[in-house]
């Protein structure tokens, strides 16, 4: 198995972000099968599964960054998936989240997540501002997005998923 040079790993005081690893399809795969994955174009079979957890790493290795998955220190249990995202088409530079494993939502491990990944994009890869396109009826992507700080901007069609509204951070320094 190959691995990225240097590739970042975060820590929090609950978690490790880190790359995704073939290990990590199984539980992607599940998510993406089941309706958790109706606001990121699910959901889908196993091989169209196999396909979008391929680009999470193909990101990483054409922009030099991209989705952390966020798992449990112990285990190395993925939970989900945050961080800066930029594929062809967006708008403007995204932090993104997904959590894969329904037993962790509520605990804020999310929140927790993404703040990190937001500060690696702001601290390390000079970010000054992101968004998040979130689907207008994802009631708890949308709660995280206020609980980070997020404001509402504005609506958004994507030319994939259809109606979006666009959740702007707070700036670089801004404390969510």
């Amino acid at each position: 198995m190959m691995t990225l040079q240097g590739a970042p790993m975060l820590r929090t005081e609950r978690l490790t972000l880190r790359l995704p690893r073939a290990s990590d399809f199984d539980i992607w795969a599940d998510c993406m099968g089941s309706d958790r994955a109706r606001f990121i174009g699910g959901p889908v079979e196993r091989h169209l599964a196999w396909r979008s957890f391929c680009h999470l790493g193909g990101h990483w290795m054409m922009r030099g960054y991209g989705m952390f998955v966020f798992a449990d220190p112990a285990t190395d249990a993925p939970y989900g998936m945050t961080g800066p995202w930029f594929p062809e088409g967006w708008p403007e530079q995204e932090l993104g989240w997904t959590v894969w494993d329904a037993g962790v939502e509520g605990k804020g491990l999310a929140r927790e997540a993404a703040i990190a990944a937001r500060d690696y994009a702001y601290g390390t890869l000079g970010w000054t501002t992101a968004i998040s396109l979130i689907d207008p009826g994802n009631a708890r992507s949308i709660a995280l997005a206020q609980r980070l700080g997020c404001a509402y901007e504005r609506d958004y069609v994507h030319p994939q998923f259809g109606a979006m509204h666009i959740w702007r951070h707070p700036a670089a320094g801004v404390a969510a």
